[in-house]
């Protein structure tokens, strides 16, 4: 009786785990965190300070919203090759913000492409404020 409940619990140990999937909210704590451990006075996401930056050219000729349009409920298209960009605001495309190695890959490229630089912790928990507010 022991020895069939032990292979039981092994087995189900042995089992894959499915991946935890993260939220919006999640990856904006964390990069809150970050910021807060970067910088102590950091006071918290801004869902305006991240309307600014999406909506701002940062030295480059792009914003955020050259391509996600300026309001994120909406699908765009990117500004060169024309592909469609379902809607960036996990409100309107639940499927936006559950991998954090995505939302790091994105955040890598996009901000390269527009402020030519890794944006900084406070900048995404900022965009990613703003885009949990949007409706």
């Amino acid at each position: 009786m022991r020895i069939p409940a032990l292979l039981a619990v092994l087995a189900a140990l042995s089992a894959p785990w499915p991946a935890a999937a993260e939220t919006a909210t999640q990856l904006r704590d964390a990069f809150a965190g970050e910021a807060k451990r970067e910088n102590p006075a950091y006071a918290g996401p801004s869902a305006p300070r991240g309307r600014a930056f999406f909506a701002a050219t940062h030295g480059k000729e792009w914003s955020c919203a050259s391509c996600h349009t300026p309001d994120p409920v909406t699908a765009g298209k990117h500004a060169v090759t024309g592909k469609a960009i379902a809607p960036l605001a996990p409100g309107a495309n639940p499927e936006r913000f559950t991998s954090a190695a995505k939302v790091e890959k994105w955040f890598r490229r996009n901000c390269n492409d527009v402020a030519g630089r890794a944006c900084t912790a406070q900048e995404k928990a900022d965009i990613l404020a703003w885009l949990i507010a949007a409706k």
